[in-house]
């Protein structure tokens, strides 16, 4: 499993399932923006910072199949 670090606040919800992490997501949406058009060059990993992932769900994709089954 991961090691994550987490600062925040908010309860954590270890029991969580799908209808959880689409929680998650869908209060992290404000936070994202869209930029104007495309850019068709990739992003450096050094440049992507600030987003942070409650541990509830990134202990649920990480416990999911990378394939599927």
């Amino acid at each position: 499993m991961m090691n994550i670090n987490v600062h925040s606040s908010a309860p954590v919800d270890l029991e969580g399932g799908l209808a959880s992490l689409r929680g998650d997501c869908a209060r992290m949406v404000p936070h994202w923006t869209v930029p104007d058009r495309v850019a068709a060059r990739p992003v450096s990993p050094s440049l992507i910072h600030g987003v942070n992932v409650p541990v509830a769900s990134a202990r649920l994709l990480d416990a999911m199949s990378d394939y599927g089954d």
